[in-house]
């Protein structure tokens, strides 16, 4: 299958189904002398994982992570780093029925159009375990970001109608939370949101912020590879990402270019902004400030509510989705957004070392 890797200098490629014997990610790429254990990859899978909250699916998986290259003495050797996560809990006999039908929302129509063939237990390929093997990834290139200042930090901005207030921003409350938002007021409500959507056998989405720091000023391409391009790419990339914003995103249509422009201002002998409406990219290119995205996030398609649709032999019926499923996939995704974007802002990093014959001299002139 086509389309399974992402990066260019900083390479991932994921493979794996939701009902498979495992999942998992081979990432090329990495430095060597990289300090790198399976407890530093597992703090971000854990993250992620399922059944942890009544907000989250009750499938039950360790989601244990295992490490079988790339990796001696405790360092990354500069070779392919292959990571494997083995599926425990699953229940193909849950799905067996919508070998037959295609349900509103998911890919199984699209898989079939495609292939003329799918794996329908959990959605395969399409399924959100598939995220297993890009956070992996992302917490080695978090680490590797994190050892030169880079620092992310993702959390959900709203859930439906619920959005955080950023007057009441407290980062411990994103690992606090069963929302991930940073707000225990706003988490509150949207769990009571959730409670009703519950209830009626419906689902909600939401908006996932991740904000960047300490990414410095000239990376990124000017054309094709914009830096915001390629955030946007890896971040739509997520199965249930339908939009993504940079800075005021949307806003910025009625706007006025008094309103949109960022002033430049000198701190000390720094050139900095006064303010940030262009979310820290200025012409594809990083500007020192803050990178600040929103992912967008539909709601989980899989519902228990009725619902309409068709079955192979064209035949218009009605369906009740069963299975294991999260009444709401943002606070999951959280760390997926953070972990994309990571990748994205590694590989572009790397990139960013031939930019200049400084650079070059830097690292290779004696």
């Amino acid at each position: 299958m086509a389309g399974s890797s992402y990066g260019r200098l900083f390479q991932i490629t994921t493979w794996g189904e939701s009902h498979g014997k495992a999942l998992g990610v081979v990432i090329d790429g990495t430095p060597a002398g990289l300090p790198l254990s399976e407890a530093d990859i597992q703090v971000f899978l854990d993250r992620r994982k399922p059944g942890q909250t009544k907000i989250s699916t009750p499938r039950k998986e360790a989601d244990k992570v295992e490490i079988l290259s790339g990796v001696f003495e405790g360092k990354t050797t500069g070779t392919p780093i292959s990571l494997i996560v083995h599926n425990t809990s699953q229940r193909s006999a849950d799905y067996s029925e919508i070998a037959n039908y295609y349900r509103p929302g998911h890919a199984d129509f699209t898989f079939d159009a495609k292939y003329g063939f799918r794996d329908y237990r959990g959605g395969g390929r399409s399924s959100a375990r598939e995220t297993i093997g890009r956070v992996a990834a992302g917490a080695v290139a978090s680490k590797i970001l994190n050892s030169l200042g880079i620092t992310l930090t993702a959390y959900t901005r709203s859930i439906g109608p619920v959005t955080i207030d950023d007057l009441a921003f407290d980062a411990r409350a994103i690992l606090e939370t069963p929302t991930c938002m940073p707000d225990y007021k706003a988490s509150k409500k949207a769990e009571a949101y959730l409670d009703e959507c519950m209830k009626s056998h419906d689902s909600a989405g939401g908006v996932i912020e991740c904000l960047i720091n300490g990414c410095p000023a000239g990376i990124g391409e000017p054309v094709f590879d914009k830096l915001d391009a390629s955030l946007a790419k890896a971040i739509m990339s997520i199965g249930a990402v339908k939009a993504v914003e940079i800075g005021d995103g949307t806003q910025v249509a009625s706007c006025k270019g008094s309103e949109n422009n960022d002033a430049f201002i000198m701190q000390g002998d720094k050139i900095t902004k006064a303010t940030n409406h262009a979310g820290g990219i200025l012409g594809g290119i990083s500007d020192g400030s803050t990178i600040i995205l929103r992912a967008h996030v539909k709601p989980t398609p899989s519902i228990f509510s009725t619902q309409q649709t068709v079955n192979k032999q064209g035949e218009n019926i009605e369906i009740s989705i069963k299975g294991r499923h999260d009444p709401v996939v943002v606070p999951r995704a959280v760390v997926v957004v953070e972990s994309m974007a990571a990748i994205t802002i590694l590989d572009a990093l790397l990139l960013n070392m031939g930019a200049t014959m400084d650079h070059l001299y830097k690292i290779y002139k004696q």
